[in-house]
């Protein structure tokens, strides 16, 4: 089969979040699988398309209301990514070092939409699959179906992915002209809740619906946004697939952004040697339980509390356990996070930034992982940690209940319900109790080096999806 997957992030090409690492991933493992699976995204002004060489293939014209924009097609030359890569250049919309968070959104990624089908349409492709991914690409499903310049176009099955659903892309009937002809009739397949919602388009178009994870699917059923009633009445054709985190570049063995690598054999001297690097970097004391937070400095990730939570844990644990954060966000947040460093020097510091090889260097040395998440549709790091022997102490929501089983229960991670203060430093309790027994401590670490969450498995979910719209 040949699928087509449409997205505003894909990594190393664009990163912002998740989203970056299962588009990066999977149509490489769907290819290794025996299928043809593209990739398509807008070419940003970033440092991946100023280093890499492309070969333009298709040239065109748009149209968006009264606007007439050029665009460009143009494929990475040399095929590394383990799968086809495009970009879709429009200069005036997408020459830009950022993904997100202008004024003209909607005009990007509309303008993007519009492209790929004229693309298409021009060059007379017809693939098997067009798979979106979130709601900057959800409008497809909707323009195959109803608009008369893809008409060719409209047995040609559709897939929408919902990495997240809190954002939807919504915009006003003042824009409603942008959108290439259709019979006004069907108006209702773009509107929800009094505006044009992209996403709730998506969910009604697409002939499936995915989400990230399972427990995801369960939750946005009841809290999305406003879509719940709209999700519970798609349920039929919607499931959950969990994502898979890319093994060849996750892999204690031969990833070459750590200080020591290491196998099940010997991760006890891997993990001490990359602990001690970091605690050397960061003047903390390498005998005591490292914990660490990485991601963005938001409130979905319970960042908020982050500052909070590092001072009533060290003010509790005086000299006995060391945090180092790795992330960047809110401007409140970072600064309350930096100052913590005047007054627990020694057992605490913070990175304020994006770093993807200390990112990998604190995988590999951390002890224990902090994912506090309000909202979690389905989390990679804590599938990292696991890779990395370090354990992840998460709350019990979307990818992260479908992923980490507490000791408690006779698993290996450590939970707790609520995104709260009292919860995260109970968590923390805990987790201090189970370094205090080394044998145990090492046991476990050695059995989550074990579970597969490879893409392997999840690609022959998809593909199961995929075969059965032929």
């Amino acid at each position: 089969m040949e699928i087509f997957h449409l997205s505003a992030e894909c990594y190393p090409v664009a990163k912002v979040g998740g989203l970056a690492d299962v588009v990066g991933a999977l149509p490489k493992y769907l290819n290794q699988a025996g299928h043809k699976a593209k990739v398509v995204v807008p070419a940003y002004n970033n440092k991946f398309v100023q280093e890499n060489e492309y070969e333009t293939v298709h040239q065109g014209q748009l149209r968006l209301g009264r606007f007439v924009f050029s665009y460009s097609i143009a494929k990475e030359a040399t095929g590394k990514l383990g799968f086809e890569l495009y970009q879709i250049a429009i200069p005036e919309l997408f020459d830009r070092p950022n993904v997100y968070s202008y004024e003209d959104d909607t005009e990007r990624f509309l303008s993007f939409q519009i492209a790929f089908l004229n693309w298409l349409i021009e060059t007379r492709q017809r693939p098997d699959i067009l798979h979106c991914h979130d709601h900057h690409t959800a409008l497809i499903p909707f323009m195959v179906q109803h608009c008369l310049n893809y008409e060719v176009l409209r047995l040609t099955p559709t897939i929408l992915t919902i990495h997240n659903g809190q954002y939807q892309g919504w915009f006003g009937y003042d824009k409603l002209h942008y959108l290439p002809q259709f019979d006004l009739s069907k108006i209702g397949y773009l509107e929800w809740n009094g505006t044009i919602n992209p996403l709730a388009s998506g969910i009604k178009c697409a002939w499936k619906v995915t989400t990230v994870s399972p427990s995801y699917l369960d939750e946005i059923s009841n809290r999305a946004n406003g879509l719940e009633n709209l999700l519970r009445w798609e349920r039929p054709k919607s499931l959950g697939i969990l994502n898979g985190i890319d093994t060849e570049v996750w892999n204690t063995k031969t990833d070459s952004l750590v200080v020591k690598n290491y196998s099940l054999k010997d991760f006890k001297k891997g993990k001490t040697a990359n602990k001690a690097y970091l605690c050397e970097q960061f003047h903390l004391n390498p005998d005591l339980p490292l914990f660490t937070f990485i991601g963005r400095l938001v409130g979905e990730k319970g960042a908020d509390l982050l500052p909070q939570i590092c001072s009533v844990a060290l003010h509790q644990n005086q000299g006995k356990i060391n945090i180092l954060i790795l992330g960047s966000g809110d401007t409140g947040v970072e600064l309350e996070l930096s100052s913590l460093q005047n007054f627990y020097a020694g057992n605490y510091s913070a990175y304020i930034g994006y770093n993807e090889k200390l990112a990998h260097i604190i995988y590999a040395g951390a002890d224990f992982l902090l994912m506090p998440s309000r909202i979690e549709p389905c989390g990679l790091n804590q599938m990292y940690a696991l890779r990395y022997g370090t354990i992840p102490i998460v709350r019990r929501t979307g990818g992260l209940r479908d992923t980490v089983l507490d000791i408690g229960d006779g698993g290996f991670g450590i939970c707790h319900n609520e995104t709260s203060v009292s919860d995260v430093i109970h968590s923390i309790s805990r987790a201090i109790q189970l370094f205090d027994q080394p044998k145990t401590f090492d046991a476990i670490r050695k059995y989550i080096q074990q579970i597969d969450h490879s893409w392997d498995k999840v690609a022959t979910e998809y593909i199961d999806v995929y075969e059965s719209l032929k």
